[in-house]
């Protein structure tokens, strides 16, 4: 497999991730009318898993799957669903305008992690972007300004803990493939999450059903995207690609829920924009001084 820095490459797959976390936010508004969280997460991993199985096949099988770093998979998941779980509890307690500010720190606590753990160098342009991206998101959905309550903290965590989780996927890609970081996935969660959705399971209608076969299939194959991007890059290369969907996420929201899309919405995508610009950008060729 090719792992060559390519931050085109990178920039591809976290289109697809992007494109296809789109979808999951229609679907989900739409099955979580009806049906629990825990229930929705569960299914997703279930079918997810079936809808795996034929590239299992022809990548060896089960067998193939076993891995070196099996803690690393279990603990990387488990945070992971437990900071979803967080997100959702944080929907309830805040509005969402706070709770996407919120979420969209996890890209500091990215650079972070991934410069002291992961080595990875923290340039002038990986910090210019995350720095556009977050003035971005803050413009966008413009937080109202009051005391920190029980939501913010648990949002904070939910952000945090999303963060711990994609600095750990960047980690695996070292050693494991993306279609393995994936299987893992769905094994550890439909583990985690299988005595709370039988906790709160009711049948879901056909139309649901519909809805949860959409998440099944981008939830799981989004994150194979993010993982094969991070075999291209840099964790801060990366993650700052993600504040796209915030822009996207209220374009979709004007065009099929007729939600509005103002003025703050073009300015905070434009800064956006313009700050994975920059931090997609080469460096410039250091000169090579002809011997005297």
């Amino acid at each position: 497999m090719d792992r060559s820095p390519s931050k085109s490459r990178a920039a591809l797959w976290m289109s697809g991730w992007l494109l296809l976390m789109l979808f999951v936010a229609i679907a989900g508004r739409e099955t979580l009318r009806e049906l629990n969280v825990f229930q929705v997460m569960e299914i997703r991993s279930v079918i997810g898993f079936f809808m795996l199985l034929p590239i299992l096949h022809f990548n060896g099988g089960l067998a193939a799957m076993r891995t070196a770093r099996p803690l690393t998979h279990v603990t990387r998941n488990l945070v992971h669903y437990i900071a979803q779980i967080g997100w959702f509890f944080a929907l309830t307690l805040i509005p969402l305008s706070q709770l996407v500010s919120i979420e969209f720190t996890m890209p500091i606590w990215i650079a972070i992690m991934a410069a002291v753990f992961l080595g990875e160098r923290v340039t002038v342009w990986k910090i210019t972007a995350i720095v556009l991206g977050l003035i971005g998101v803050i413009v966008i959905v413009r937080p109202t300004a009051g005391a920190v309550n029980l939501g913010q903290l648990v949002a904070l965590g939910a952000a945090f803990g999303f963060g711990i989780s994609i600095t750990m996927i960047k980690s695996l890609t070292r050693t494991d493939s993306a279609l393995k970081i994936i299987f893992w996935m769905i094994v550890v969660q439909s583990a985690a999450g299988f005595f709370p959705a039988l906790y709160f399971w009711q049948w879901p209608s056909a139309y649901v059903w519909g809805w949860l076969v959409v998440i099944a299939f981008c939830g799981t194959f989004s994150h194979f995207c993010m993982a094969r991007a991070m075999l291209y890059a840099d964790a801060t290369v990366v993650v700052p690609m993600d504040f796209l969907r915030v822009p996207l996420s209220a374009t979709i929201g004007w065009l099929l829920y007729a939600e509005r899309l103002d003025i703050y919405t073009v300015l905070g995508a434009a800064l956006i924009l313009f700050g994975n610009m920059l931090n997609l950008r080469s460096p410039a060729p250091v000169p090579v001084r002809a011997a005297s």
